[in-house]
């Protein structure tokens, strides 16, 4: 097994201090960790979204008790108007939305394209692209005119694909890439800034779920040699969400333990 997740000081730097927070398949992995952090780091409140009731309402709980109010509201992203009704939910509550994390995602069972089915098609580019789409019309003008910070959750199989029978996933997270700085670009001028993560061999249920049987193997092949944590990734998350990034526009920053620079 790879070398444990090095110990990181037990310090809140408040860098999402009074700010209204969303967190899209906030219930579990990279999506719970960001909500935590941001719950840890002061903000005002922590909105999380997702199709799992029970994972929702229990990450929702652990941003109360780090003392933020947070709620949990069940949204398919992939469907508009629960998108539409999840952005009106949080600014009638709170009155505004400072911060979004769009993480929710989708990743194929391992197979040839060949024979990849167009409902499997739809699936993929439904929850890793369209819901993308679906959250930046409703979250943009929910930030206007005050701005806003907007992280988008991709992926290296966007930039270099490590992955045979996940062309699918890769394609959508090139997309999604594509997509974000589009939009940067739009909006960098109405004061919103927007950019993406890039994990690589993180330890969630979607890796676990994708047919890795040997971790350890996987891990070898990294520069660090071993796995990221989703707690790793909230921490690249919440420095594009933050002021530390002011001048930080339509970036890819990729939490991989250097896979693509290998």
């Amino acid at each position: 097994m790879s070398d444990p997740l090095p110990s990181s000081p037990n310090v809140a730097r408040h860098r999402m201090e009074g700010r209204v927070c969303l967190v899209t398949g906030g219930g579990s992995g990279i999506g719970l960790a960001t909500a935590r952090l941001m719950a840890k780091e002061g903000a005002a409140a922590v909105v999380i979204a997702g199709r799992r009731e029970a994972e929702g309402e229990a990450s929702a709980a652990a941003c109360r008790e780090a003392g933020t109010e947070a709620f949990f509201q069940r949204t398919d992203v992939t469907q508009e108007d629960e998108v539409e009704r999840l952005i009106e939910t949080a600014l009638a509550r709170f009155g505004r939305l400072d911060v979004a994390f769009n993480n929710a995602g989708f990743q194929e069972k391992r197979a040839p394209l060949e024979t990849q089915t167009n409902a499997v098609f739809d699936q993929v580019f439904d929850a890793n692209l369209r819901s993308v789409f679906f959250c930046l019309r409703h979250q943009i003008p929910a930030m206007l005119p005050g701005g806003g910070r907007i992280v988008i959750n991709a992926s290296v199989s966007g930039s270099r694909n490590p992955n045979p029978g996940l062309a699918l996933y890769s394609a959508s997270k090139a997309a999604v890439i594509s997509l974000m700085r589009s939009a940067a670009m739009e909006n960098a001028p109405r004061g919103i800034r927007i950019n993406a993560v890039s994990p690589g061999r993180v330890v969630t249920d979607m890796m676990l779920g994708s047919g890795v049987a040997d971790m350890a193997t996987v891990a070898a092949g990294l520069p660090l040699r071993r796995m990221g944590q989703p707690e790793e990734v909230a921490e690249a998350v919440l420095f594009l969400a933050s002021d530390e990034s002011s001048y930080v526009v339509g970036h890819v920053l990729c939490a991989d333990g250097g896979f693509l620079a290998a």
